[in-house]
């Protein structure tokens, strides 16, 4: 039992820290992409108008630079909670399924990455929240956390931290069961070839990179709309200015009011986060796993 809680320790501590130094290096791409999801919602720019270089360009001119890290503190906070353990608990999770025996199916690695991905995201949506709303804030001086957490709580009080749960949850689950599932049958595909050398026991930069990157595409692909949605119920106003009542209702009305292509809004600019985050992540995460002398996925 020791040695189990220390290999789940070791796991999640290497998942959030490849997560927290992966996640300063895309987030203004995230901060794009959530100004390009809130476009044309009640007081906010049309973005989409701009297009994503007419975006950047007028977040850099209005509001500077440092625009772009808008929300970096929740962030960090975000990963170190909520993806040290979508991550971290993959392996552990997937060799309790029988996911990472050989042989195993892309849908057991699924079930896995889902059930891992729903724990972190109960754990991280408070984080998530603060976020959305720290990059959706136009204006020149960028709000802090401190001050944004107050100013959710004054209006909606703690269940105000847990706005937009349901798609949050559905989005993780979507969301990790296909990077990991997807990284962890490519990556054993790839091997097999033996164009990224033969070695079970480590894996090469080449080979992670390869499976991380491809996972990335797979994983937009199937999560946009949830994000749309996440994104569109997290940064509505509380009380009688709320919009959407849930997931569903959110779902139906963006999709009457501005088409089926619109929970695809921002699809390059997550892409290109999505790809890169994956991409960094899991090479970090292998590698620290490998120093601390645990066993790569």
């Amino acid at each position: 039992a020791r040695e189990l809680a220390m290999d789940l320790l070791r796991s999640c501590g290497c998942a959030g820290a490849a997560a927290v130094v992966g996640v300063t290096f895309v987030h203004p791409v995230d901060t794009v992409k959530t100004r390009l999801q809130v476009s044309g919602t009640e007081g906010a720019r049309n973005y989409k108008a701009l297009g994503l270089v007419g975006t950047i360009t007028t977040v850099a001119k209005e509001e500077g630079i440092l625009a772009f890290w808008k929300g970096i503190p929740a962030a960090w906070l975000r990963e170190a909670s909520y993806t040290s353990l979508r991550l971290g608990l993959y392996k552990p999770i997937a060799t309790a399924v029988g996911a990472s025996e050989p042989g195993a199916g892309f849908l057991p690695k699924f079930a896995a990455g889902c059930m891992a991905g729903g724990v972190g995201s109960v754990v991280g949506n408070p984080f998530d929240v603060l976020k959305t709303r720290m990059m959706a804030a136009e204006g020149a001086t960028a709000l802090g956390l401190g001050e944004t957490a107050s100013q959710v709580y004054s209006k909606g009080g703690l269940k105000a931290f847990y706005k937009g749960m349901d798609a949050n949850i559905l989005r993780a689950m979507v969301n990790n069961g296909t990077k990991m599932a997807c990284y962890d049958v490519i990556k054993t595909r790839l091997r097999a070839t033996g164009l990224f050398g033969t070695d079970k026991s480590k894996s090469s930069l080449g080979l992670v990179s390869s499976a991380a990157f491809s996972a990335g595409f797979f994983m937009t692909l199937t999560v946009a709309p949830f994000d749309m949605v996440r994104t569109r119920l997290m940064n509505q106003p509380a009380g009688a200015g709320q919009l959407y009542s849930g997931f569903a209702d959110c779902l139906v009305k963006v999709v009457r009011a501005q088409g089926v292509a619109t929970l695809w809004a921002g699809f390059v600019p997550m892409w290109s986060r999505v790809a890169p985050t994956a991409t960094i992540q899991l090479v970090l995460y292998e590698k620290f796993t490998e120093l601390s002398g645990g066993k790569q996925i």
